[in-house]
């Protein structure tokens, strides 16, 4: 995916703190920080699945910053923690030169105010040319190549959301704390499809989504089929929860329950109402476009 785009400026941590009046007892007051414990322990995590702020974390004797914690990186920016200068160069042997510009998403970011930030072309061909899987892709496809893969991701998120519209009463602001590409681990699903004949995905993730302080881990399949290319149809995403929990088990059932009302027109089980949740999961997702970010 990408880095982040800070949306506001971050606020300001306060100057000075008041003094402690001096009294025979002050010398055994201990002193507090400032910055409440909630904010001092979000978790942020790059797109190489790293926590980028451990405060656990101990830097080698030769490093004077714990940014250099980071492996393969001299400095991040400080405004989404991120590499100053992401690989942006053309790869050797490359015909084109391909556009840099980078795209944020819509997808929130966990422990920050910003969202997801998008690779550039530029970035993406490299990134295939490094993992070897990019002997098929010419530099004229990466256009629609990065667009499809914004898309997916997208999608993804919308889905994840509804998912997450089970527990908005405790969460109403759910975000994506960090992801991980699990290509070559089928799911159980996957695997049970492939039984009854069915291809299998091309690719698989685990995100990670910060339910406001709980982290909770969602598998998601993606499929294509080549009947289809070249149709909104060509690509399937199948999103669900892992089941690390019994209440990841119980948002499976209680899904298929209010979906299953909702396509029978029936009002929720538990509220007597139009299952909202339902219908959520019934209705074709709309896209939600990537708005292009300002990298300068």
């Amino acid at each position: 995916m990408g880095s982040t785009q800070s949306r506001e400026a971050a606020p300001q941590a306060p100057q000075s703190v008041s003094r402690v009046q001096q009294s025979s007892s002050s010398s055994t007051d201990e002193p507090t920080c400032p910055v409440p414990e909630s904010v001092r322990s979000r978790a942020v995590y790059n797109v190489y699945n790293q926590r980028i702020n451990d405060p656990d974390a101990k830097p080698s004797s030769s490093s004077s910053s714990p940014l250099d914690l980071v492996p393969g990186y001299d400095s991040l920016d400080p405004s989404n923690m991120m590499p100053r200068e992401p690989n942006q160069q053309p790869c050797p042997g490359q015909r084109k030169l391909l556009s840099t510009d980078r795209i944020n998403s819509n997808i929130p970011k966990g422990g920050t105010d910003s969202t997801w930030l998008y690779p550039s072309p530029q970035m993406f061909y490299n990134a295939l040319k490094r993992k070897g899987k990019g002997d098929d892709v010419t530099e004229d496809d990466m256009d629609s190549v990065v667009h499809a893969h914004n898309t997916m991701n997208e999608l993804t998120w919308q889905r994840v959301a509804v998912w997450e519209m089970l527990h908005r009463a405790e969460c109403p602001s759910p975000s994506l704390l960090r992801f991980r590409g699990r290509p070559d681990d089928l799911s159980p699903l996957a695997r049970v499809r492939s039984w009854f004949g069915k291809q299998l995905p091309f690719d698989r993730h685990d995100w990670y989504v910060d339910r406001c302080g709980k982290e909770v881990r969602y598998v998601i399949d993606f499929y294509y089929d080549d009947d289809k290319a070249g149709t909104p149809e060509a690509f399937e995403v199948t999103v669900r929860p892992a089941l690390d929990s019994l209440d990841a088990f119980m948002d499976r059932l209680r899904m298929q329950v209010y979906m299953n009302f909702a396509k029978y027109g029936l009002p929720c089980p538990v509220t007597g109402t139009a299952g909202e949740v339902g219908q959520a999961a019934q209705q074709p997702q709309q896209q939600q476009h990537p708005q292009a970010a300002n990298t300068s």
